[in-house]
């Protein structure tokens, strides 16, 4: 099992920035990618960016060139860096860690994000 916690969350006034945090514990070992993921409010929940184990990066169209992940494999902890925020990113913030050698997902309970002046 593996466990996700996630802090960083808050209120931003449009053009802000906040840093997201979600270290992972339990068995640790087992993981490979890492991410983030969000749901506003009556939507789906969507990708906002993943990161390898060997670094390779995928960011959701919405983001692209303003929203940063990174990771530190040593402390099993996944970044997300939001500039420019807008409004429309309100949403809860989801980590997200999958185990290939069993196909699990791990989930985080979420830190939420409100974007508003």
């Amino acid at each position: 099992q593996v466990q996700l916690v996630e802090s960083g969350g808050g209120l931003v006034q449009p053009g802000g920035s906040l840093r997201l945090s979600c270290a992972a514990s339990g068995s640790i070992f087992s993981i490979d990618g890492m991410g983030w993921y969000r749901q506003a409010p009556g939507k789906q929940r969507e990708l906002v960016a993943g990161i390898t184990s060997g670094g390779t990066t995928k960011y959701g169209d919405s983001v692209k060139d303003r929203f940063t992940i990174s990771r530190d494999n040593a402390k099993y902890t996944v970044y997300l860096q939001m500039n420019s925020l807008k409004p429309e990113d309100t949403a809860v913030y989801y980590c997200n860690a999958n185990e290939p050698n069993t196909g699990m997902n791990y989930w985080g309970k979420g830190t939420l994000v409100t974007v508003s002046s």
